[in-house]
C-alpha cells in the first residue's frame, strides 16, 4: 500500500472509532496563539493552569497581554515551564500583530498561507510546529501540523525515519488527506464524542472546537488530533500498546 493511501486509511479507521475530537480546546483565536507558545516543552495540563491563570485575571486576550508588565505575565504563566521565554515571545508577538496588522488577527490571517507562515517563523521562538498550529487552529489555513506523536508513528510503521525532516512528513500528509470530503467530521455523532472526551479519548466541545471552518481544514484539525490520541493512549515513547491500538492492523509484518 503506497503510503498516501495509508495514511488515508489510518483517517478513516481512527474517525470511525473516536470520532471528532474537538481539537484546539479554546475559546478564542487568541486563546489558541497563546496556548500554540505556552505548549512548547510542557505538557497540556501545565499549559491549562497558566491559561487559567489569565484567564481568571482576565488577560487571555490581546489587549491584556498588551498591557501586562513582564515580570506579572511571568508570573501568571509560570506554571508552563520557560516562563520567561515563553513570556517575552508573547509580547513580541502582539509587537508583530500590532505593528504588522494594526492588532487584527482577522487581517493577518486573511494574507496568503505562505506569507502567513513566513512571517510567524520570523519571530523569536516560533517554530515550524508553533507557526503550523497556529495557521490551522486560530487561522483556519489548510496546513498540517507535525508532532513528536506524528513522527513516533510514522517511524514505527515505517512510513518515515528519524532523519524524514519535518516539511517532508507535513507534505506528505497535506497530499494524502487532500481527497478526503470533510463531511465525516461535519457529520459526528455528538453523543458518542460526549462519551469519548470523557473517557479521555478526545476534548470537550469549545467554542474554537465547534466552529465552522472549510473541509480540507477540518480533515487536518481532526487528522492531527487523531494521530495525538495515538501517541498518548497507544503509541507512548517508552512502551508501546500495538494490541489495543485501532492502528495494529497497518504494522509492518
Amino acid at each position: 500500500m503506497r503510503r498516501e493511501e495509508q495514511i488515508r486509511q489510518y483517517y478513516y479507521t481512527l474517525y470511525s472509532v473516536w470520532g471528532r475530537q474537538h481539537w484546539w480546546p479554546a475559546q478564542s483565536r487568541f486563546e489558541v496563539i497563546v496556548g500554540a507558545y505556552l505548549t512548547q516543552n510542557t505538557s497540556w495540563s501545565n499549559v491549562e493552569k497558566a491559561l487559567n491563570n489569565l484567564r481568571q485575571a482576565r488577560k487571555l486576550n490581546l489587549r491584556g497581554i498588551r498591557e501586562l508588565t513582564l515580570p506579572t505575565l511571568e508570573r501568571l504563566i509560570r506554571s508552563a515551564g520557560y516562563f520567561r521565554q515563553k513570556a517575552r515571545r508573547l509580547k513580541i508577538f502582539v509587537q508583530f500583530l500590532d505593528q504588522t496588522y494594526g492588532g487584527s488577527l482577522q487581517r493577518l490571517f486573511a494574507q496568503p498561507t505562505a506569507q502567513v507562515r513566513q512571517q510567524l517563523l520570523d519571530l523569536e521562538g516560533v517554530g515550524s510546529e508553533t507557526a503550523d498550529a497556529i495557521l490551522l487552529y486560530a487561522g483556519n489555513h489548510p496546513v498540517f501540523v507535525v508532532d513528536a506523536y506524528t513522527r513516533r508513528v510514522l517511524e514505527r510503521h515505517g512510513l518515515a525515519s528519524a532523519k524524514t525532516g519535518y516539511e517532508d512528513i507535513r507534505e506528505l500528509f497535506e497530499q494524502a488527506l487532500a481527497s478526503i470530503n470533510g463531511g465525516e467530521a461535519k457529520r459526528a455523532d455528538i453523543a458518542r464524542a460526549a462519551r469519548e472526551w470523557r473517557a479521555g479519548l478526545s476534548h470537550p466541545p469549545s467554542r474554537i472546537s465547534s466552529g465552522s471552518r472549510p473541509p480540507l481544514v477540518q480533515v487536518f484539525n481532526e487528522m492531527h488530533g487523531l494521530i495525538v490520541g495515538v501517541g498518548k493512549n497507544y503509541c507512548l515513547k517508552s512502551q508501546k500498546r500495538c494490541e489495543q491500538c485501532p492502528l495494529q492492523k497497518f504494522l509492518p509484518e
